[in-house]
């Protein structure tokens, strides 16, 4: 299994490997990797259910990985666990080689580790390594990222017509008071208007009703 390692750095597309573990010691891997070399490994683990005559996936499953770094006194780079499917990813900090190691542990009781409906063991392993894919894990940032730009775009889209809603509604707002005002001042005006004709008609009547009072008292 050493050999299938190197072989997955050469395309930008590895695909799937698996392999089976008894449960009773760790499954590892060695592999010599360059400085500043970017690791991604995504896995499934499968437990066979003797019910089925099947591999199924549980929540009964965990798998602990571990990296060591054998140059460095088995310094340990990577020390993980978790479900039936996941993923890890480590960079080697300096050249040399590395130890990856796969641990399966499972609660279900579903099967035992070995039978005679599988003699290969209790759990089916599938493994997706990547090694020194940084395109093709870049490739896959920038289209995550790119859906975030899109989505924040379109949010700032919205904000934008929400904004330009605003605008329009204060504007119509504001000529709404403007119409309102003048037409309130030109009422105020045609009633000072109508209070002075009324004001000066009364004057004359009253004026000319005194001359006419006036003038049948003398005759």
């Amino acid at each position: 299994m050493r050999s299938f390692l190197p072989l997955l750095s050469l395309g930008a597309v590895a695909q799937a490997l698996h392999f089976f573990i008894d449960g009773t010691s760790p499954k590892c891997f060695y592999e010599e990797l360059p400085k500043d070399t970017l690791v991604v490994g995504h896995y499934t683990a499968e437990e066979w259910d003797d019910q089925r005559h099947s591999w199924q996936k549980h929540d009964g499953i965990n798998i602990f990985i571990s990296v060591d770094e054998l140059f460095d006194n088995d310094h340990r780079v990577v020390s993980q666990r978790g479900g039936p499917g996941g993923k890890f990813t480590f960079t080697a900090a300096e050249a040399g080689d590395h130890r990856i190691c796969f641990t399966p542990t499972s609660t279900s009781g579903r099967s035992s580790w070995m039978s005679v409906n599988n003699p290969n063991g209790g759990i089916k392993l599938t493994l997706d390594m990547a090694i020194g894919e940084s395109s093709a894990i870049e490739s896959a940032d920038k289209g995550k990222l790119q859906d975030l730009a899109t989505r924040a775009k379109d949010l700032n889209n919205r904000l934008q017509d929400i904004r330009r809603e605003q605008v329009f509604q204060r504007e119509r707002e504001a000529e709404f008071r403007d119409q309102s005002e003048s037409t309130n001042a030109r009422i105020v005006r045609w009633v000072l208007i109508q209070l002075v004709v009324l004001g000066v008609t009364c004057a004359w009547q009253l004026s000319h009703l005194r001359s006419f009072f006036i003038k049948q008292k003398l005759t």
